[in-house]
């Protein structure tokens, strides 16, 4: 098949995954520039060092890909999950440090989105090299774009999520969490690599995805119904404080807050991200130390005087 045809082939569905996932987010959607710089990391920074830390292991244990199969295939299925999971990872341990990067579901969207870049540029190297006919080509589009990309995203999504577990966690140890999720990632990496590589297990791969894509979308459902609870809890403390009405609080932790009239109309997106905000930097601020809760307790004071403000000009009334 041709390089467009391939081109678009690898493109199109990541992009929609991408889209996918950026709109599960439902109270605080990710800035798409930063959101569209990892799946960029993905498609090409990732790619580079995974196959950097595939030769590095290879000749690190002498198992380099010289034709022998049995090399080939602990490439695959070993040295593949590893150095790839931890070449995507690589920028979610720098981007976790940002202020755009705050929970479970920040993780989940940003390292899907890296996983669905890595996926888009590996599926596009597969159908210009292993797609020799249309049935052949088109037998690989469907498998890759449906399974083996969405096991990137899911991977590194998990890795993703764990870190955001950690950033805000003074419970349990924050290099527990992100080992954890790094392994998870590996882990079905390698199990996924490791079920098609044989006919044998060939369909038990396919289960596997099945199970995995359940998975996610329950994490997905956790992480959105876990902030749907911190902003009931932390906006009706602050209903009290700052004199808003509590019948707010259920507005703004659920769709309704997207419909006219429950708010003057000027302020009414302002009004709840503002609220959505403060409630998560509450909840950061409870679970923070040092530097970072000094930094939490000062947006908190920022986003709360915001609120008041709109009291103040009688636009929102108590």
């Amino acid at each position: 098949m041709s390089t467009n045809a391939s081109f678009f082939a690898a493109l199109i569905p990541m992009i929609i995954y991408l889209f996918i996932i950026w709109r599960m987010d439902k109270y605080e959607r990710e800035p798409i520039r930063f959101v569209i710089l990892h799946f960029l990391w993905g498609a090409f920074g990732a790619i580079i060092f995974g196959i950097l830390g595939n030769a590095l292991l290879g000749n690190f244990t002498g198992l380099t890909e010289d034709g022998n199969p049995n090399n080939n295939l602990i490439q695959t299925i070993i040295f593949a999950p590893i150095s790839e999971e931890i070449a995507k990872g690589i920028f979610l341990i720098w981007s976790v440090n940002s202020r755009k990067f705050d929970n479970i579901t920040d993780g989940l969207v940003y390292g899907g989105a890296i996983g669905l870049g890595f996926g888009m540029t590996e599926n596009f190297t597969y159908f210009i090299t292993y797609g020799d006919t249309f049935s052949s080509w088109l037998y690989l589009v469907i498998v890759r774009s449906f399974f083996s990309a969405v096991m990137h995203m899911i991977s590194t999504g998990t890795f993703g999520a764990f870190l955001g577990m950690a950033k805000f966690n003074i419970k349990i140890s924050r290099t527990f969490l992100p080992i954890t999720g790094l392994i998870l990632a590996i882990l079905f990496h390698f199990i996924w690599n490791f079920s098609v590589s044989f006919e044998t297990t060939f369909w038990f791969g396919f289960i596997f995805m099945v199970g995995l894509i359940i998975y996610f979308f329950l994490l997905f459902r956790y992480s959105i119904r876990r902030e749907k609870a911190i902003i009931e809890i932390e906006l009706n403390e602050e209903s009290e404080l700052l004199n808003f009405p509590k019948d707010h609080v259920k507005i703004i932790s659920s769709s309704l807050r997207f419909r006219k009239g429950w708010v003057d109309e000027k302020i009414r997106k302002q009004y709840f991200r503002v609220a959505i905000r403060l409630a998560f930097k509450k909840m950061q601020s409870k679970n923070s130390e040092g530097y970072s809760k000094v930094v939490c307790d000062y947006e908190v004071e920022m986003l709360r005087d915001l609120i008041r403000n709109f009291f103040t000009l009688n636009t929102v009334k108590p």
